[in-house]
């Protein structure tokens, strides 16, 4: 499952936002993510930071991040699954060069399995 800060971190980047947080634990409900992740809003004389009194992200806009981006990451599986797959590049071109010199498709054979084995989601 997709952490709540990869969530909090695609909020800032989708917003423009740099919200800097604190977190304890692993909130895993509304209560837990307010006693859990404190904003912070500034920091006084002496740089201790001062906490928000308020969340920059309510838990329901916490929570669809992150079941977007577990879809987005479980959507790729067959992308991650290919890359461990495949031939190492070396062997690639020595399978190249092999079916050129031999007449033969060992390397597209190679990839096209690969492809089978681990087809799009």
């Amino acid at each position: 499952m997709t952490d709540i800060s990869t969530a909090i971190q695609s909020l800032n980047t989708k917003g423009g936002n740099s919200h800097e947080y604190v977190m304890t634990g692993t909130p895993s409900n509304e209560a837990e993510y307010n006693s859990q992740v404190k904003f912070i809003s500034g920091s006084d004389a002496s740089g201790t930071a001062i906490f928000s009194d308020t969340q920059a992200y309510s838990w329901s806009e916490i929570s669809a991040e992150q079941s977007s981006l577990q879809t987005a990451y479980d959507g790729l599986a067959y992308a991650r699954d290919r890359a461990v797959a495949y031939p190492s590049i070396q062997d690639q071109l020595d399978m190249q060069y092999h079916d050129t010199v031999n007449s033969t498709t060992t390397w597209k054979d190679a990839l096209a399995q690969v492809k089978s084995d681990n087809p799009k989601g």
